[in-house]
């Protein structure tokens, strides 16, 4: 085992043992945890415990029900000989509990396997099934009218594309892909995005950034590659198909936009990309309210242990991650661990000591320092639920619009980026609709900056001359 793989091993049993969640994983047997010793205060009360009993009280094992051994012992002490003795037995008891059992548990979730349709989530339709046509985008739109309501739903009604034929034959820089992944309403969250514009009936093609003059749909070729086929039962199921539709993509050479769905995607887009552009190649900035370090659980991939298994795989190293936006309550040993893995994080304690703009600045340098690519990874919970509601993990204190949007526009503009996902949009979750309009405008700032790069237009904060105000 390297020292970066021991690291990772160690950082997963003091977040394991540090949790306060009690998520049912084991360690595998108890390790004697670092300058601990029972307090001289305690001696009569543990009098009568087992030498086993002893042992278990200085290792790591009672973590798994207190943060802090301090805070276990002052606990002890409340209780009288008798209590402590069974309040030691439960803990020992519990986490033998919770460990697996081959005759008890089931070791993985059984399958139908005599089904005709087991993989019906990824089989795609036989191009032989359709008309002859020449590769190349699809245009949906019945009539020259940009009215949503005028063709066939798409992402910024733009024309469709099948296969990777379909890119490369149409030159395509930007492939929009949905991913309804999860639930809690975010598999709803691509349908949401494509409906947009009919909540507005007009015209959502065309026009310049009014900070920065540049026509996205001038400049770029933008498709809608359709939806990523899930099995909606199951997360880990479609993860693999999920990797093998972003990684078609980004071979011709299109860059993926990945509509989700849960943050879950992250493990699969991120994968996609190192395939094509080689691992450790690639960095991720990833804005998020939520760290999701957790180490593998029960579960190896899910919506909050993306980031443990892309290092834990040496996918992404650490050092190539720029995290932004982080806030609520996290225990030391996270943030240890993102040191040891030199990953960079920029908390909301930074915003509050700092300001956004010393924040983005730092961000967006520490994303020019990285790899040769970028990903970015948005988790609209980095955005405070005041301007965006529909997400299933809200958490107050977090960016406004007047704050994402430009970052994202600098981010794509100054960066080599080959991905982009937006994720956890559940439009379930918003009756005004609001978070699937600030996302629209998300896509398009990112796309906005992508299209700035084509033009050349990369020096740092870069906003029109003309279009600032009347005098300048």
């Amino acid at each position: 085992m390297g020292a970066g793989s021991g690291r990772r091993e160690q950082f997963g049993k003091r977040v394991l043992v540090a949790s306060l969640l009690k998520l049912g994983l084991t360690l595998g047997g108890w390790a004697y945890a670092e300058d601990v010793a029972i307090p001289s205060s305690l001696n009569d009360r543990v009098a009568g415990l087992t030498a086993e009993q002893r042992a278990f009280l200085v290792s790591d094992g009672p973590l798994r029900f207190d943060a802090r051994h301090d805070r276990l012992f002052a606990r002890l002490e409340r209780m009288d000989a008798a209590a402590v003795e069974a309040y030691v037995a439960a803990m020992m008891r519990t986490i033998e509990e919770l460990k697996f059992d081959p005759e008890r548990d089931m070791a993985a979730i059984p399958l139908n396997t005599d089904t005709p349709n087991f993989n019906s989530h990824r089989v795609r339709r036989p191009q032989e099934f359709n008309p002859r046509r020449d590769p190349g985008p699809i245009n949906l739109n019945r009539y020259l009218s940009t009215r949503p309501s005028d063709g066939v739903l798409t992402f910024l009604q733009m024309p469709v594309a099948m296969t990777p034929e379909d890119l490369i034959a149409g030159g395509v820089d930007v492939a929009i892909v949905g991913a309804p992944l999860g639930g809690l309403g975010t598999h709803d969250g691509p349908r949401a995005m494509r409906m947009g514009a009919m909540t507005k009936g007009t015209p959502m093609r065309g026009g310049e950034s009014v900070a920065t003059g540049v026509s996205l749909f001038d400049e770029l070729v933008v498709v809608d590659y359709g939806d990523i086929g899930t099995d909606r039962l199951s997360v880990t199921r479609s993860l693999d198909h999920i990797r093998e539709v972003v990684r078609e993509i980004a071979e011709t050479g299109a860059i993926p936009v990945i509509i989700g769905g849960d943050h879950t995607l992250m493990y699969p887009n991120a994968a996609a990309l190192t395939d094509v552009y080689g691992a450790g190649n690639v960095a991720v900035i990833h804005l998020d309210a939520h760290m999701d370090t957790t180490p593998t659980g029960v579960h190896a991939v899910t919506a909050g242990t993306m980031i443990y298994r892309l290092v834990e795989e040496d996918l992404v190293p650490g050092r190539n991650f720029i995290q932004v936006g982080v806030r609520g309550h996290y225990d030391q040993p996270r943030f240890d661990w993102l040191r040891e893995q030199d990953l960079r994080y920029y908390t909301m304690n930074a915003v509050e000591k700092h300001g956004w703009q010393y924040v983005m600045d730092r961000a967006l340098q520490d994303a020019r320092e990285g790899a040769e690519y970028l990903f970015i990874s948005l988790d609209v919970d980095v955005i405070d639920p005041t301007y965006f509601p529909g997400t299933r993990v809200p958490e107050p204190g977090g960016l406004t619009s007047r704050e994402i949007l430009p970052m994202m526009r600098r981010i794509c503009a100054e960066n080599n980026v080959v991905g982009f996902e937006l994720v956890e949009l559940s439009p379930s979750a918003d009756p005004g609709y609001i978070s699937v309009e600030l996302s629209d405008r998300i896509v398009r700032e990112c796309l906005t900056g992508i299209a700035m790069r084509k033009r050349g237009l990369t020096e740092p904060g870069y906003l029109a001359p003309d279009r600032i105000q009347h005098d300048m």
